[in-house]
């Protein structure tokens, strides 16, 4: 592929592309009510005297999932001034339209409806803030779509198994594949990549020929483990990945240099929160595609309302006042003071010559009076601006750096040391359970499951709270090993060790190995099923802000819930994984670490032995009984000192960590 320059004609495709509009944020301001529909009015303005074949939204066209009826009435309106019109639509569907759009009862792309007339085709994906949801799982973004208005497409209805249908578009000698996947909590969908539980369709038909262009709306910043979707989890064949969500702007394209793809982040056209990513200035983006080669021109917002942000450390200004400085507090106002309003000086300035920038700001300092300041009364400091900027009531954010406390006795486990954190950083637990196995000496490999199969039992534990993962693939993968013997005659326990590792080696890495893992997991499930257990494991924890700039929210001791199911088997460690998963991403992913290695390790002690040993860690987990009934014999060499290890090891995983 190439981004090259590509002319207007009839081969070339003209798309806008915009995301995370926000329709309806602060609607009932005084001062910024209207600025999320003036900024839509733009966009939709700029595709209209652009003639675009099409518009591409990348989610979150409205801010809430059930906007007011204002908010509603105006986006109908303004689509139906742009987007309706005698202007022919240039391009052709060539792809399965009810597939594509599997949410209405319309089931094909609103220009083609005989009672509209579509000038300006938009195609929408849903965001997480007008995610569908109830019974029905619908959201805003259908309504748009019942009233022939937007074309919503990318909705997947299975929580198990995601196929993401491209809408093959054809317009001269160009064909674009158009993917799209609205907005699935990221947890989830990470597991379920990690799973290969998502898959992209190709088409049947001269593969190479198709300039594929897939829009998604995920965290493309990592802020946990899993609370983000890498770039690398997406296929390699794609050509552009519009990235939504994000809000701020970095629409010009990069290049993944692993999977050899672009990527445009547009971020929002509006403000919704005053932090750094916020200060980029708004752009849409006009994308060119013309056989395989693509240009996309960046078109910054006019009508977007200007925002400042800056830092402020107090203790990096000794030259000014120190916190023994006599009337320190009222320095330090008067500091803010001209700081804001060299701020507004900046904006006034850049405001000169363009009308359709809103006349007042937000302004936002951050000051850090750490180091034995005080902060001052920002009510008061306020009333001096407001007049002069768009949010009087938040000017001024007092952060303070937080000290770190030592923590004494038992608890003080110093995790640094432990482990390196570049080292965990982006693996997997599956991924240690192999690096330990790869690192291990002989006398400590594995002889009935393979790494693979432990490395899936742990995550399922780790990720699902699924307790059984572990103990029901050994009970799987015994009964097969026993009777795969039977059928062998083996009687020698030389030939046993000898048989039992070749038909452990014959199944590694092999589509029979996948569906024997799988099918122990299923059992795992519907055990825990059975006993009332719930399906916990399976929901995502969505509590957490990440980003908040007051530090991780402390997390609330289990509460004790009515009736006599609250103390069923099980409750103590559903609340451990709730309490787990509410803390901080560091101390989450060290517990989750240390958790996964020592039951690698109890399992390591229970489940193998030395190579030089008579009997194999596959007799040893091969009860009497099960032994006499098919014929074969197997000696029982626990030693006492391994035993008692292994309940150390045990009642240590046991432990909450928090």
């Amino acid at each position: 592929m190439s981004s090259e320059n590509t002319s207007d004609d009839e081969d070339t495709f003209k798309i806008l592309i915009a995301t995370d509009i926000h329709l309806g944020y602060l609607e009932k301001d005084a001062i910024r009510g209207n600025d999320t529909y003036t900024t839509l009015d733009e966009i939709l303005q700029c595709a209209k005297q652009n003639e675009v074949d099409f518009i591409l939204l990348g989610g979150d066209l409205f801010h809430d999932n059930k906007p007011s009826r204002q908010c509603l009435h105006k986006c109908l309106t303004m689509l139906r001034k742009y987007c309706m019109g005698d202007s022919p639509v240039r391009f052709e569907i060539l792809s399965d339209q009810k597939v594509n759009f599997n949410t209405t009862q319309f089931p094909w792309v609103n220009y083609q409806d005989e009672n509209l007339n579509i000038s300006i085709p938009v195609f929408s994906i849903h965001g997480n803030h007008d995610d569908p949801t109830g019974a029905e799982g619908l959201c805003a973004l259908d309504l748009l779509s019942a009233s022939g208005l937007v074309n919503h497409f990318g909705h997947s209805h299975s929580v198990e198994k995601i196929e993401i249908s491209p809408i093959l578009i054809q317009k001269g000698i160009t064909k674009l594949a158009l993917y799209g996947l609205g907005s699935i909590p990221d947890e989830r969908l990470y597991r379920m990549f990690v799973n290969k539980q998502v898959s992209m369709l190709r088409p049947k038909e001269d593969q190479d020929g198709w300039f594929n262009l897939f829009t998604i709306h995920q965290n493309r910043s990592k802020h946990g483990p899993t609370n983000y979707i890498p770039e690398q989890f997406l296929d390699d064949f794609l050509d552009l990945v519009v990235w939504g969500h994000e809000h701020e702007c970095l629409i010009k394209p990069t290049l993944n240099e692993q999977q050899l793809f672009y990527v445009s982040q547009p971020g929002s056209s509006v403000a919704t929160s005053l932090s750094p990513g916020e200060a980029t200035k708004k752009k849409i983006g006009l994308l060119r595609v013309k056989g395989r080669k693509m240009k996309l021109q960046e078109i910054p917002l006019k009508t977007v309302r200007q925002f400042f942000i800056e830092d402020v450390v107090l203790a990096d200004h000794q030259d000014c006042f120190t916190p023994d400085t006599p009337h320190v507090t009222k320095k330090v106002e008067d500091y803010c003071f001209a700081k804001v309003t060299e701020m507004l000086d900046e904006a006034e300035r850049e405001r000169l010559g363009c009308r359709l920038t809103p006349e007042k700001p937000l302004i936002r300092l951050r000051v850090d009076y750490s180091g034995g300041f005080e902060a001052f009364n920002t009510s008061r400091f306020s009333q001096k601006f407001v007049d002069r900027v768009a949010n009087p009531k938040d000017i001024i954010h007092f952060i303070r750096r937080r000290e770190q406390k030592e923590i004494k006795d038992e608890s003080s486990i110093d995790y640094g040391k432990l482990f390196k954190p570049t080292a965990v950083e982006g693996l997997r637990v599956e991924d240690l359970v192999k690096q330990y196995f790869e690192a291990a000496e002989q006398k400590v490999q594995l002889s009935l499951l393979t790494e693979q199969g432990m490395g899936k039992a742990i995550q399922e534990f780790v990720d699902k709270d699924e307790k059984e993962a572990i103990e029901e693939l050994i009970t799987y993968q015994l009964q097969k090993t026993q009777l795969h013997l039977q059928s062998r005659g083996v009687t020698t326990e030389q030939d046993i060790d000898a048989e039992v590792r070749l038909f452990r080696d014959s199944k590694k890495n092999t589509a029979e190995e996948e569906k024997d893992i799988q099918e122990a997991m299923n059992r795992a499930k519907a055990h825990r099923l059975e006993r009332g257990d719930g399906d916990f494991a399976d929901q995502d924890v969505s509590d957490v802000n990440m980003d908040s700039d007051e530090g991780s929210v402390p997390v609330a001791a289990p509460t004790r819930g009515r009736g006599r199911g609250s103390r069923g088997r099980g409750g103590r460690g559903r609340a451990e994984v709730r309490a787990i998963k509410r803390s901080s991403k560091g101390k989450c992913y060290i517990v989750l670490y240390f958790r996964a290695m020592a039951f690698l390790k109890i399992f390591v002690l229970f489940y193998t032995r030395p190579s030089s040993s008579s009997s194999s860690s596959f007799s040893k987990y091969g009860s009497q009984s099960q032994s006499q009934s098919r014929g074969i014999a197997f000696e029982d060499s626990d030693d006492d000192e391994v035993k008692q290890e292994g309940k150390f090891m045990y009642r240590m995983c046991r432990v909450k960590w928090d």
